[in-house]
């Protein structure tokens, strides 16, 4: 059978030839006969790989000298804690903007740990837009701000990070649209992201930690396994970390290198992106997309039909063209294309192209 186009939302699309080359290496991973699952994560070969791919995320994200980088597990659902227990002592105020699902949780996971204040929210109006930022109200004194730049769930973007205020470290939850578009790191205090979107696999988180926010949250009251610090200090190695999830991650590092780097990645996204949104907006009305322009997501495209009714047909149909996972999200329904770095533009058009001959032979029902 063909490959399909694989438009899940997590996890997602590989990069054919990444795939190819991990087939070709399962058994003998540079020429050591084993199975890089099989080999020590403390030896010379995968310590050598392992530094190489520190080195290439370092170059391809412009990562400053004074920032590290860790290699964890638990997913963003563990950082949602992490956050909170490294950067907040009991009692201290954190902000947190509430742009949708995600932002939500890690919200309700910090209100645990310290004093949460939800700097704004667009509950009310469905998550469609990100209020502007002189609606926010954030605290004088706040240890951090958190921030979820694209919610995957409710198709919304950050069209810009915010800005920095009072020296309040910005920490965010990139999980979902990590590595798709240039930023500056500078900005941040603490970024994180789970790899299964856009990285590689499920089983690696990567965390960005600015050094001099490390040298103050060293804390003996929380288990070590939870310190950012523990995992600065043994470079990530303090228990056997997931050694195949970061080859897989340091395959698509080197993919995106020879697509030119992240700016031309970003460059292809957008284009994807607004070819689909055009698709939708040009249906007269038998596709919707709820998320108000500027604040659409180029990574997962939320859009509905206006006829409930077809969606089981839309989704048996697609399936047949090998349009696969485009089924929303339980929690919002409707229809979702995730649309991340290692989906290529036939796919997106292959959808596209799809979608107009679908609605035009519904388009009356």
């Amino acid at each position: 059978m063909p490959r399909a186009y694989n438009f899940s939302a997590g996890p997602a699309v590989l990069p054919e030839e990444v795939l190819r080359i991990a087939q070709q290496e399962l058994c003998d991973f540079q020429q050591t006969g084993s199975s890089v699952m099989e080999i020590s994560h403390r030896g010379d070969v995968f310590g050598a790989f392992f530094n190489e791919t520190q080195n290439n995320l370092r170059v391809l994200m412009n990562i400053p000298n004074n920032y590290r980088i860790l290699f964890l597990q638990g997913g963003a659902r563990l950082q949602f804690a992490m956050v909170a227990l490294n950067l907040a002592k009991p009692g201290d105020t954190v902000d947190y903007v509430n742009s949708g699902h995600w932002s939500q949780l890690a919200m309700d996971t910090a209100k645990q740990h310290a004093v949460v204040n939800e700097v704004v929210s667009n509950r009310l109006e469905k998550y469609t837009a990100i209020p502007e930022e002189k609606k926010w109200l954030r605290s004088a004194k706040a240890a951090y701000l958190h921030f979820t730049t694209n919610e995957t769930i409710h198709g919304v973007q950050f069209p810009v990070m915010p800005t920095i205020k009072n020296d309040v470290p910005l920490v965010c939850d990139m999980s979902s649209d990590f590595i798709s578009r240039p930023i500056d790191v500078n900005q941040f205090g603490i970024i994180y992201a789970g790899a299964q979107k856009n990285v590689g696999i499920a089983g690696l988180t990567i965390v960005i930690v600015r050094e001099d926010l490390l040298a103050s949250i060293k804390r003996s009251d929380i288990p070590k396994m939870l310190q950012y610090a523990t995992y600065a200090d043994t470079d990530s190695m303090y228990n056997t970390p997931p050694t195949f999830a970061i080859y897989m991650a340091g395959l698509v590092f080197c993919w995106i290198k020879k697509q030119g780097g992240i700016a031309a990645i970003a460059k292809r996204n957008e284009e994807k992106a607004n070819w689909l949104y055009r698709v939708i907006d040009d249906s007269d009305g038998f596709y919707s997309a709820p998320v108000k322009a500027p604040f659409r997501s180029r990574m997962n495209v939320v859009f509905r039909l206006a006829n409930e009714k077809l969606n089981e047909l839309f989704l048996e149909t697609a399936q047949a063209h090998h349009l696969m996972y485009l089924k929303g999200h339980p929690v919002l329904g409707g229809m979702r294309a995730s649309i991340y770095n290692a989906m290529p533009m036939d796919g997106v058009k292959a959808l596209g192209e799809f979608m107009q001959a679908f609605a035009k032979t519904h388009l009356s029902h």
